[in-house]
């Protein structure tokens, strides 16, 4: 049965990484249901950095820097806040403060949307704010794609150029998160590595019905999909 669930999260992890944003609170939920919460923080990373590449290989070409360069930053400091906190953050409270946080953003979306506007928040507050709450949510239960999901949103990026945007911006900071789950948090040893190994088809596939699926939809409906998926997720977090 954990393989299976493990199989499962692994082949939406490969979707994910193809376009389909927004399912990483059923990845993760799944995983932890098969190997428990925090050895499947460390089975995931090398996972993620599989479909990163090929995501970063197939959309490199929509990548959109000037907006990767104002998000990452934040991102990472994001990051390095959740390696220390991680261990002694009160769990409860994380969750429910997260929830809050994603659907007020979630709110001024949709407001947003509704005004027909074509005008993007261009203070350094947003993209700071939802950079360090991504990255402190990637590194304690790889749960950034709801809030990296409202930052690509508000910035108004037609399907294609949200998805290589993304692409790289995971990519790197996978990469900035791997040393600090093997000599910090010791969550990458060489019995996850071996359980990688056996995962691999899964994504693989994932990646491959991915592809296809996103090629599918097109700009407005993709942007609906995201949406939802991200409220989803933003409920199933307090159940997790």
């Amino acid at each position: 049965m954990a393989w299976l669930l493990a199989a499962t999260a692994t082949f939406l992890m490969g979707t994910s990484k193809a376009g389909l944003k927004g399912m990483s609170i059923f990845n993760v939920t799944l995983m932890a249901l098969a190997f428990g919460a925090r050895q499947s923080t460390g089975i995931f990373i090398p996972l993620l950095l599989v479909g990163d590449v090929f995501a970063v290989i197939y959309y490199n070409r929509h990548a959109q820097w000037k907006y990767l360069l104002k998000f990452l930053p934040w991102m990472l400091m994001g990051i390095l806040f959740g390696v220390f906190m991680g261990k002694d953050l009160p769990e409860k409270e994380f969750k429910l403060g997260m929830v809050v946080v994603i659907f007020i953003s979630l709110g001024i979306l949709l407001w947003w949307e509704r005004r027909k506007s074509s005008r993007v928040p261009t203070h350094w507050f947003f993209s700071g704010s939802i950079g360090i709450m991504a990255g402190i949510c990637t590194m304690i239960g790889n749960l950034a794609g709801a809030f990296t999901n409202i930052f690509f949103l508000a910035m108004r990026l037609p399907k294609n150029e949200f998805v290589g945007t993304a692409a790289w911006l995971f990519f790197i900071t996978n990469l900035f998160k791997l040393p600090f789950h093997v000599f910090v948090w010791k969550t990458i040893t060489p019995e996850t590595l071996l359980i990688n190994l056996r995962l691999v088809p899964a994504i693989l596939v994932g990646l491959l019905v991915g592809v296809f699926i996103v090629k599918r939809i097109n700009d407005r409906n993709y942007k609906r999909f995201i949406l939802i998926v991200t409220a989803i997720g933003a409920i199933a977090i307090l159940f997790k």
